[in-house]
């Protein structure tokens, strides 16, 4: 592994090569992605009429989660992002390895959920069933995905900045004229909630942060963006609030449209159910363009970030790498390690147990995340204390009830969570010793 080591790393990441809009286009482009049009039917099933509430606070609890990664961003802005954050609070070992993996795998977990929502969402336009077509359109997207992203960081970032303009200003323009159409009558979200739980609003709200947590891909790529310890916190910030308002604005649409039930039963294509009784034929065929657009997008622009990180765990030497005979960078490897992961999820999985197992992997490190700042880093990085345990609370309440309703409903999810995490853990313990 000599020629990728340390002093190669310049082949792989490019300084100032990412403007600060760059940067927010690449976090939005995975929000948007995943969130409203893999989310919003998966979502209700839970939370059932609190569906918009459950979004709104799933926005407050990632605010406070971004609170630590801005912090940090602004004290250590690196390629590897949450690698590197891991690692100045828990040194370089097994446990930034662990929760570092934990957050590798839920973001190429979040690039099948992405994947097989815009094969979901594609096979609309099918005029017979096309069950059978939709891993097969996943993996070509994955596929085209690879593609972009062997390019240049200068058109993958003028690409992801054109995508996100077309599918923020789409879904808005659907979601105004919905409301417009329906008198602002929700249908879904202004009955008595009878069937909703507080475990099962605990649980939507969970799966919500999903929609949200694409913030921290922006983390990843600090070493590539301008002035990083500025513009990778104004980033996270001006994305995040972006992307909450599309959610509140584009759920109370789809609640004005159609009741919980018929959102339930179109969970993985939800939104563009939603368009027929407003639009008719033409806004089915719109809603879809537009969940195209950001799904699209939404893997490219996961795929960018992913790569980088676990191209920054091989330079650490926290994880092992073979590059197979490949020729090229380091990143280029992960790169191809990520899709060829993220096709295989897609074909195998559902999009709710996909959606499950990247939550409660994500809420799992991120959790970890506050606590190395909190017991570590928080007189280094002037962190307010206060927050940072307002953020592991509230990531815990969701953890919990998210769990518990899953083991009641699905417990192979649970099931596949322990497992995934205890392999994780005993292959990072015995590379570790075996290295040293």
């Amino acid at each position: 592994m000599a020629e990728h080591d340390h002093e190669n790393r310049s082949e792989d990441y490019h300084k100032n090569s990412l403007s600060l809009w760059g940067a927010v286009s690449l976090g939005t482009g995975v929000m948007i992605g995943a969130g409203i049009f893999a989310l919003t039917g998966q979502v209700a099933q839970l939370a059932r009429e609190w569906f918009v509430l459950a979004f709104v606070c799933g926005g407050i609890i990632a605010g406070f989660s971004a609170y630590s990664y801005v912090k940090l961003a602004k004290a250590y802005p690196s390629a590897g992002g949450i690698a590197m954050f891991l690692s100045k609070a828990y040194g370089k070992g097994s446990v930034t390895a662990i929760f570092a993996l934990l957050m590798y795998f839920s973001m190429v977990i979040n690039e099948s959920l992405v994947a097989r929502t815009f094969a979901s969402y594609t096979s609309q336009l099918i005029p017979f069933d096309g069950q059978w077509l939709i891993p097969l359109l996943a993996v070509a997207l994955l596929l085209f995905a690879f593609l972009i992203n062997i390019l240049s960081n200068e058109f993958i970032q003028t690409f992801s900045f054109f995508m996100a303009f077309v599918k923020a200003a789409g879904l808005v323009v659907l979601a105004a004229g919905g409301l417009w159409a329906s008198g602002v009558q929700f249908e879904s979200i202004s009955v008595l909630p009878e069937e909703a739980t507080t475990g099962g609003v605990l649980a939507g709200i969970a799966l919500s942060i999903l929609a949200y947590k694409g913030f921290t891909t922006i983390t990843n790529s600090g070493g590539e963006i301008v002035e990083p310890k500025k513009n990778v916190g104004r980033a996270i910030i001006i994305s995040l609030v972006m992307c909450t308002g599309i959610y509140v604005l584009v759920t109370l649409a789809v609640g004005s449209s159609l009741s919980i039930s018929e959102i339930v039963k179109a969970k993985d294509y939800s939104l563009a159910e939603a368009a027929k009784p407003v639009y008719g034929e033409v806004g089915l065929w719109v809603t879809v363009a537009f969940a195209i657009v950001a799904t699209v997008s939404g893997v490219i622009a996961s795929a960018f970030a992913v790569s980088r990180m676990l191209a920054m765990l091989t330079n650490m030497k926290l994880v092992p790498h073979s590059h197979f005979g490949m020729p090229g960078t380091i990143q280029k490897h992960t790169l191809v390690y990520t899709i060829v992961m993220a096709m295989v999820l897609s074909v195998f999985f559902d999009l709710s147990r996909i959606a499950s197992l990247g939550a409660i992997f994500y809420i799992v490190m991120d959790i970890a995340i506050h606590w190395g700042v909190l017991r570590h880093l928080r007189h280094e990085v002037n962190a307010n204390i206060y927050i940072l345990l307002s953020a592991i609370v509230l990531d815990i309440i969701v953890l919990v009830a998210f769990v518990w309703i899953k083991w009641n409903s699905d417990p192979l999810v649970i099931w596949a969570s322990l497992i995934g995490m205890a392999l994780i853990a005993a292959g990072e313990v015995l590379f570790l010793r075996k290295k040293r």
